[in-house]
C-alpha cells in the first residue's frame, strides 16, 4: 500500500501500516545521530529538559551536510540505525513513535517498538540529494557543537520512505 501521512504520526497511523509499505511523510520531524541520543538519553536520566518533546515524534537518523545555496539543508541521507539501539528503548518508553533510518535493528528494539507501538522507517542509502530536496526548513535546536550531528528540527513534504519494521514486529528484513 502507498500513504501521505502528516507528522507528528498518530497512532491510528502506525496502527494501519505494515512492513513493506510506501509512505511519504510531511510536517516536522528530528534530527538525531549517535551522540544526539547519548546526550538526550542523559539528560533523561538527569531528569533535565530534553531538547524536545519526545511523545508523539519521529526521529531521521541522519548527518546533514552543509546546504548549498537555495537549500534547507544539504544531502541528507541516512545513516545506520543500530547504532542508535542501545538508547531506542528508552527513547520508545518515552513516547518516540518513529524511527528513520536504514538496515536491521536488535530484537530489543523490535519488542521495544511492539510493546510501545511504534514504527521503524527505512530511507534508502544513496537517495540523499532527494530527500534534501524534501525539506523545506532546518533548524539545529540541541548540541550545535556536534556539527553534522547536532539536533535539528527538519520541515518536510512528501518525504518518501518505505514500512521496514511495524508495530507488530513484522520485518522487511526477516
Amino acid at each position: 500500500m502507498e500513504y501521505h501521512i502528516d507528522l507528528p504520526i498518530k497512532d491510528e497511523d502506525i496502527i494501519r501500516l505494515r512492513a513493506g509499505d510506501i509512505v511519504y511523510l510531511s510536517g516536522e520531524m528530528y534530527t538525531a545521530r549517535d551522540m544526539a541520543h547519548k546526550r538526550i538519553v542523559q539528560l533523561m536520566e538527569q531528569g533535565k529538559p530534553l531538547p524536545f518533546k519526545l511523545e508523539g515524534q519521529t526521529v531521521y537518523y541522519v548527518g546533514p551536510c552543509d546546504p548549498k545555496e537555495g537549500m534547507a539543508i544539504g544531502s541528507c541521507g541516512p545513516t545506520t540505525s543500530y547504532r542508535m539501539d542501545s538508547f531506542t528503548p528508552k527513547l520508545l518508553d518515552a513516547g518516540l513513535k518513529a524511527m528513520i533510518g536504514k538496515g536491521v535493528r536488535s530484537n530489543e528494539v523490535i519488542r521495544s517498538m511492539v510493546k510501545n507501538r511504534c514504527i521503524y522507517f527505512s530511507a534508502t542509502g544513496g537517495a540523499a540529494a532527494l530527500y534534501a530536496s524534501t525539506v523545506s526548513e532546518s533548524k539545529v535546536i540541541a548540541f550545535p557543537e556536534l556539527l553534522s550531528e547536532a539536533v535539528r528540527k527538519l520541515t518536510v513534504k512528501d518525504f518518501p520512505v518505505i514500512v521496514a519494521i511495524d508495530c507488530k514486529g513484522n520485518s522487511l528484513y526477516k
